[in-house]
């Protein structure tokens, strides 16, 4: 029997695959053990007729979203524990234009690491009063916000000792289902960040910090949250990276 993962096996790895090209991370990257089983090996299926996803496809708009659904604090009787933050920031497209109507959706673990999941078993609390999603749709001006609660890193047993930064997962539809986009907002100065396989699988480091929000004091609410603003470019040399690609 093979002797486990550590860390240090991991690092080794990452190290060799580091300062690659600027492209999109490798689907097979190997310091994320997953990848191996996870990653495409057949050739593209080809849809004959791609409008027809959309009529078994979730709908959304206006009417679907409600005000209180970018609020992760107010889904519950009571309030969740942890720290409050505020989450803003625009979805623009290459040329920094303001994406309007958007469907954002957010999910994520709680303050203490652990997600409300079936198969999240590892030895930290939930918290009755929080679920961990949220949506809304963007503003005229491209805008978006979210109240929540800051996330805790957590365990992923991708090896001995592996724990994943703190992060917010964002999803962003486009006009349509097929158009959909998933990625990872980090907060800044997570000392987690060189051993996370997941997040150096983004070779580029400029493209790397692009997944980090900024820390906002503007932002904040006095006596309520702290301010986080995170941009999200959907294309061009800029872009925010994407976990399927662009």
């Amino acid at each position: 029997m093979s002797e486990p993962l550590k860390q240090a096996d991991i690092d080794q790895e990452i190290a060799a695959l580091s300062g690659g090209p600027g492209d999109h991370p490798a689907r097979d990257y190997a310091p994320y053990r997953s990848t191996l089983l996870r990653h495409p090996k057949q050739p593209l299926v080809a849809v004959k007729d791609p409008e027809a996803a959309e009529l078994s496809g979730p709908a959304f708009g206006v009417s679907d979203v409600t005000a209180l659904d970018n609020d992760l604090t107010r889904q519950h009787l009571g309030e969740p524990l942890g720290e409050r933050m505020t989450v803003r920031g625009r979805v623009l497209d290459r040329q920094g234009r303001p994406v309007r109507n958007q469907l954002v959706e957010i999910w994520q673990a709680n303050a203490s690491g652990r997600y409300l999941h079936q198969r999240d078993d590892h030895s930290a609390p939930l918290d009755p009063n929080f679920t961990g999603v949220g949506r809304c749709l963007t503003d005229d001006d491209g805008n978006y916000l979210f109240t929540t609660i800051k996330p805790g890193a957590y365990p992923w047993r991708n090896h001995v000792n592996a724990w994943r930064p703190a992060h917010i997962h964002f999803s962003l539809f486009g006009s349509a289902f097929t158009q959909r986009l998933v990625t990872q907002m980090y907060f800044p100065g997570d000392p987690l960040f060189p051993y996370d396989p997941i997040m150096q699988s983004v070779t580029d480091e400029r493209a790397r910090q692009r997944l980090v929000a900024s820390y906002a004091h503007e932002l904040s609410e006095p006596e309520f949250s702290l301010g986080y603003r995170w941009d999200i470019v959907l294309d061009g040399p800029a872009a925010t990276w994407m976990e399927e690609g662009r």
